[in-house]
């Protein structure tokens, strides 16, 4: 039992919510913890668009008074949401002002199930314009990486992955199109799992970019993303059971072309490798085929997705990049390059994949390389945001085009200090598996929950 002198600032969602529940503490303590953190400590990361102090205090209190308090596994757990899904009473921005929606009347369902399960919404994290990019910055400042302050945290779901990476919230929710949940985990060493197609309500944009794009979780332990994952899908949380003897696949193959990946990401699988063989699994070199027509027909739906948001905006008051990015996704439509039988069709090879090698899982790196540096990509070319995104992120977008589910961990520390991680991949319905795998690696070898340094605990007030 932590005194109620003693910060909750750091500590993991299972703990906060195990505490508040046998009445350790109260949501409201918790949620003022987190709260002195953040107004202390977003300025270096700059996580958050909008922080809810007031209202998150008030909510608290409601959580406290709660007559079945005892059956909430999130009872006073602050949380982060990304800022382009409904939270009632804000602004759903969608990564800048020119992109921002009106005042939400309604929470979306990922919310609503998140707040009715106990946790408390401090605030709405920045990602990049339409979340297009797997870097986060804009006009109004640059979010940077816990571990190192001149490197991005990744994106779309960049500022949920620095708030987490910071201990600002122990538990932040975060949506992934091509790799955004998972790549701002790598880049921000913690657990991001992307559940598979319709596990989870979508409702993304105009269209969850046609099917693409998933609502998941970010947090620093398997446990937590195990309990989050449960209450966003609608699930009664349970413990994760210990696999049996598994086939694993494993596959340092860039689905890019002239993509590879470098020293540390091929030291982070191979260390995974040795750690999945003394947990007792099979591993087998094997790689998925990805056919040549494969990145043009992904490539086509990302633009895609990106015109349908931007179909109701003034695409003038745009960034030059993503009026780039829309004009080529309106050709695409306009040309029919974008067909759900092409999704399908890779569906179905997946499947295939996986049954013909009797694989269970597919680990691959998480990166090709150090996430990039922090810097105003947002003022920079198309072009120049397009090659760096393609050579540092490249494995995880096949899955989205798939449906399948994916997790990324932590696992080490690259000679750059930043983390390195590797990605799992399972067929349809592993989300439970793959946490399960993620949870045996975690406990064999634990990792840095948080960035060096990191949370530094604000004085109270």
């Amino acid at each position: 039992m932590l005194h109620r002198s003693t910060t909750w600032v750091g500590i993991t969602a299972r703990e906060i919510a195990r505490a508040v529940r046998r009445g350790d503490t109260s949501a409201t303590e918790v949620v003022a913890d987190h709260l002195d953190s953040i107004r202390a400590y977003d300025r270096i990361v700059g996580a958050f668009r909008q922080v809810r102090a007031g209202e998150a205090i008030a909510e608290a209190e409601i959580v406290d008074d709660q007559p079945e308090l005892r059956n909430l596994p999130l009872a006073g757990v602050p949380i982060a949401v990304k800022e382009n899904i409904a939270v009632t009473g804000l602004p759903t921005w969608n990564g800048s002002a020119a992109a921002r929606g009106p005042v939400a009347e309604h929470d979306h369902e990922v919310v609503r199930r998140l707040r009715g399960a106990g946790a408390v919404v401090v605030g709405v994290t920045k990602m990049p314009e339409l979340g297009i990019w797997g870097i986060t910055d804009d006009a109004d400042g640059v979010t940077r990486n816990p571990w190192r302050t001149d490197r991005t945290p990744g994106g779309s779901s960049g500022g949920s992955a620095a708030a987490v990476a910071a201990g600002l919230v122990p538990i932040a929710h975060g949506n992934d199109g091509l790799g955004s949940i998972r790549i701002p985990a790598a880049c921000c060493g913690l657990v991001g799992l992307k559940p598979g197609r319709g596990v989870v309500p979508a409702g993304i944009g105009a269209n969850d970019w046609h099917g693409l794009a998933e609502n998941g979780i970010l947090a620093t332990t398997v446990g937590d993303a195990s309990l989050g994952f449960s209450v966003i899908a609608g699930r009664t949380p349970e413990a994760l059971q210990t696999p049996g003897k598994l086939r694993i696949a494993v596959s340092s193959r860039s689905p890019a072309t002239g993509v590879f990946p470098d020293a540390g990401a091929r030291k982070g699988l191979s260390d995974a490798v040795r750690l999945l063989l003394g947990l007792g699994h099979d591993a087998v070199r094997a790689d998925p085929t990805y056919p040549p027509a494969l990145a043009a027909k992904v490539l086509a739906t990302w633009f895609a997705g990106a015109a349908g948001d931007a179909a109701e905006l003034d695409v003038s008051r745009l960034q030059p990049r993503t009026r780039r990015h829309v004009a080529l996704g309106e050709q695409a439509l306009r040309r029919g390059l974008v067909k759900p039988a092409d999704r399908d069709e890779w569906r179905e090879r997946c499947r295939n994949w996986f049954l013909a090698g009797g694989h269970d899982v597919l680990v691959t790196p998480a990166l090709a390389t150090a996430p990039p540096r922090a810097v105003r990509w947002s003022e920079r070319s198309w072009s120049a945001n397009m090659l760096v995104n393609t050579r540092y992120a490249p494995y995880s977008a096949p899955w989205n085009f798939a449906g399948f589910p994916a997790i990324v961990i932590p696992v080490g520390v690259r000679a750059d200090g930043l983390p390195a991680a590797v990605q799992f991949v399972g067929p349809p319905g592993s989300e439970l598996l793959l946490l399960a795998l993620a949870g045996q690696v975690e406990q064999a070898a634990p990792w840095r929950r948080h960035a060096p340094g990191w949370p530094r605990v604000a004085a109270r007030r």
